[in-house]
C-alpha cells in the first residue's frame, strides 16, 4: 500500500507507526479497473442506512449504478436501508434503483430496535455479498472512489478484513468553512477515548466515519450496537478477533455532509461513551482509573508545493491531583515553628 504522508509519524508508539505507514493508502490507489481484474468470483455489497436523506440518497444511488455498476460492474447488490424516515427517503431510492429495505420489517421475529447500528446490522442480515461497504446517505457529492477507495485493500489483500475511510471533514457554519472543524464527536470524545483505553488503534484518521467495508464472516462474528456507538464498537472489537494488522484505512479526500446540531452530539457522545465502558467491562477493565494518556491528534499543515499534509501531533495528557486545602493547612499547622 501507498505511505499517507504523515510528518512526525516517528514519535507514535512503535506498532501504531507501523501500521500508519504500511496499512494506510489513498483512493487513487484502487482505480475500478484494478479492482475490476481483482474481483474475480467475489460478490460485493453496497449497504446506505438512511433516515430522513431524500435529499442526497437518490444522487448516491445513481452515482453508485453509473459508475460501478453498468460502467464498471463491480457491485453485485445496492441495498438502502430506510431508518423510520418520515420524509421521501425510500420513494427517492427506490426510484433511483436501489432495493430499499424498512428497518423494522427485516428480521422481525427478533423485535424492534432504533438507531444508526440497528439500521447497518439490518443491511448486513439483508445483503448476501462476500464484501460489504458502508456508505452513509447523507453525503454531499459522493463520488464513486468512497466506494473503491474501501474495497481496495479487501480485494487486493486476503489478509485484511475491513477498512476504514478517512478524509479531511470542513464544518460549514454562519457563512464560515473550517477546513477541519467538522468530526466534533470524533476529537471530543472518540480519539481520547481510544488513545486512553485502546492505544492500538490510535492510528484511525476517522475511528467514527460512517464509510467502512468488510468481509462478511468477519462482520457477522461480532455485535453491532444499535446506536451511534457503533463505529466505535466495531473498531474495537474487530481489533481484539483480528488484530490490528488486519485493518486497514484509506484517505477518500473529502467528507461533505450534513452536520448535527450540539443537543444531537450530546446524545450521540453519551451512546458512544456507554459502547466503550461496555467493552471495557467485557475485557474485564476499569476504565475510570486512569490519570496520564498520550493523546495522538492530526491536523493539517502547509507544504512547500502549496498544498497540505497530515501532521501526527502527541499530546502528553495529565490531570494531577490537590489534596484538599484543609489538610495542607493542618499539616502546616503541626509542624513545629524553629526559634
Amino acid at each position: 500500500m501507498a505511505d499517507l504522508p504523515t510528518r512526525d509519524a516517528a514519535t507514535l508508539p512503535g506498532d501504531v507507526r507501523d501500521w500508519l505507514r504500511s496499512h494506510t493508502s489513498t483512493a487513487a490507489d484502487w482505480p475500478a479497473s484494478r479492482l475490476m481484474a481483482a474481483k474475480g468470483d467475489t460478490t460485493i455489497s453496497v449497504v446506505l442506512p438512511a433516515r430522513n436523506e431524500a435529499a442526497t440518497v437518490g444522487v448516491i444511488v445513481e452515482m453508485i449504478r453509473e459508475s460501478l455498476m453498468r460502467r464498471y460492474p463491480l457491485i453485485d447488490e445496492l441495498v438502502v436501508v430506510d431508518s423510520c424516515s418520515t420524509d421521501a427517503t425510500a420513494r427517492v431510492a427506490a426510484e433511483a434503483g436501489a432495493r430499499v429495505v424498512r428497518q423494522d420489517e427485516a428480521l422481525p421475529e427478533l423485535g424492534v430496535q432504533r438507531g444508526k447500528g440497528e439500521a447497518l446490522w439490518k443491511g448486513l442480515a439483508s445483503t448476501s455479498g462476500d464484501l460489504v461497504a458502508f456508505i452513509d446517505a447523507d453525503l454531499i457529492g459522493c463520488p464513486p472512489e468512497f466506494v473503491t477507495g474501501l474495497l481496495g485493500p479487501l480485494l487486493a489483500d486476503p489478509g485484511i478484513v475491513y477498512v476504514k475511510g478517512c478524509y479531511r471533514r470542513p464544518l460549514v457554519h454562519q457563512g464560515r468553512v473550517e477546513p477541519d472543524g467538522g468530526g466534533r464527536v470524533t476529537e471530543l470524545v472518540a480519539r481520547p477515548l481510544l488513545n486512553l483505553y485502546w492505544p492500538r488503534l490510535a492510528g484511525f484518521v476517522q475511528p467514527l466515519g460512517g464509510e467502512y467495508a468488510g468481509r462478511r464472516e468477519v462482520l457477522e462474528s461480532v455485535p453491532f450496537a444499535t446506536q451511534y456507538g457503533v463505529e466505535i464498537g466495531l473498531l474495537i472489537d474487530l481489533l481484539n478477533r483480528a488484530g490490528l494488522d488486519a485493518l486497514a484505512q484509506v484517505d477518500l479526500g473529502q467528507r461533505r455532509h450534513r452536520h448535527q446540531e450540539t443537543e444531537a452530539l450530546a446524545v450521540m457522545s453519551t451512546q458512544i461513551m456507554l459502547t466503550a465502558f461496555a467493552r471495557l467491562a467485557r475485557e474485564g477493565r476499569d476504565g475510570l482509573n486512569a490519570a496520564t494518556a498520550t493523546l495522538a491528534q492530526f491536523r493539517h499543515v502547509p507544504t512547500t508545493g502549496g498544498g497540505t499534509e497530515r501532521q501526527v501531533v502527541l499530546n502528553e495528557i495529565e490531570v494531577p491531583e490537590r489534596p484538599p486545602l484543609a489538610t495542607v493547612r493542618e499539616r502546616a499547622a503541626k509542624v513545629p515553628v524553629r526559634a
